[in-house]
């Protein structure tokens, strides 16, 4: 029965590894290469809030975790946005940005760092984050960076299959005007095209009346109560695509969303909890953790390198 275990944990690694890229990381774990004098943490990145309820609920909940699970490492947090590090600093509550964790960690020696973060997308947050490693990785001897909840196709299917389950209770399932629509925070690049992918994946899988929607990128709310409308709803449930459930969550999904779904004819609720509440949506960032301490991320020079050089194929 042991063996058995251990080969289906064995297969479903491999599976998900696969998910990553085949081509894009080599098997090289970190932990086992530390040599005599290495120490190795891990930094969790979260954009942050300031709602201390949610961020118990989610930051500290998946921070708490990985401790956990990695009682051997340095746990560290660090915080990208720079509005609420200062919120919170006037009320004496002090987190570090990404940038001021590492030089810390490397002032205390640390010679290795995985960084986490709590990203639902590959978006800006992830390119900040991704350059201010660069700025300082040659202070370290290895830094490498996990990705985000969204960054694989199976990522998506896992995401819209936790979700559909988690939403549509046996209970909701014969209510067929019942609709749900996640919304997300949205991005001005094309990376916003994450949220219109999932929603094809709700419909694909079947569950027509869970709907995407954003903020700032696409599908719009205006997209979203047109198809509303198309399968003649009645009643809404909200529910944030975030993280935490912070100010969006209150303001803009709780309050002028609702309001404005309200006064388009429709019976409105909101399920005010953030993704990172969700115990799954936990776990898939914890083996997106894994994955990168067992694996190395093959930039694209190198692979170009490597072409040049015939030792790869095209």
């Amino acid at each position: 029965m042991k063996r058995l275990f251990l080969l289906m944990l064995v297969v479903g690694w491999a599976i998900f590894s696969y998910a990553h890229g085949d081509n894009n990381y080599e098997n090289r774990n970190m932990l086992s290469g530390l040599k005599a004098g290495d120490k190795a943490a891990v930094l969790m990145v979260h954009f942050g809030t300031t709602h201390d309820d949610t961020r118990q609920l989610t930051i500290e909940a998946l921070n708490q975790k990985v401790r956990e699970l990695y009682p051997q490492l340095e746990i560290r947090e660090a915080y990208t946005s720079r509005i609420i590090i200062r919120i919170l600093t006037n009320r004496g509550v002090k987190k570090d940005t990404p940038l001021d964790a590492l030089l810390r960690l490397r002032g205390e020696g640390y010679t290795h760092v995985l960084i986490q973060s709590s990203n639902i997308i590959d978006g800006v947050e992830m390119e900040s984050l991704r350059r201010d490693v660069e700025s300082v990785a040659g202070f370290f001897k290895e830094v490498r960076v996990g990705t985000p909840l969204l960054y694989s196709v199976d990522d998506a299917q896992q995401v819209t299959e936790i979700l559909g389950n988690y939403l549509m209770k046996p209970e909701n399932k014969a209510d067929k005007r019942h609709h749900y629509i996640l919304v997300g925070h949205g991005t001005y690049t094309p990376d916003t095209s994450i949220y219109s992918q999932l929603d094809y994946m709700f419909r694909a899988a079947g569950k027509a009346n869970i709907h995407v929607s954003t903020i700032e990128g696409y599908p719009t709310f205006d997209t979203t109560v047109a198809e509303l409308k198309a399968a003649k709803a009645k009643r809404v449930t909200l529910f944030p695509f975030m993280f935490v459930a912070g100010d969006h969550a209150k303001n803009d999904i709780a309050g002028e969303w609702k309001e404005k779904l309200e006064a388009a004819g429709f019976q409105v609720d909101v399920l005010l909890e953030g993704l990172g509440q969700i115990p799954e949506i936990q776990d898939i960032f914890v083996e997106h953790l894994r994955f990168c301490i067992e694996h190395r991320a093959i930039g694209i020079m190198e692979k170009k390198a490597a072409y040049a050089a015939g030792k790869e194929k095209d």
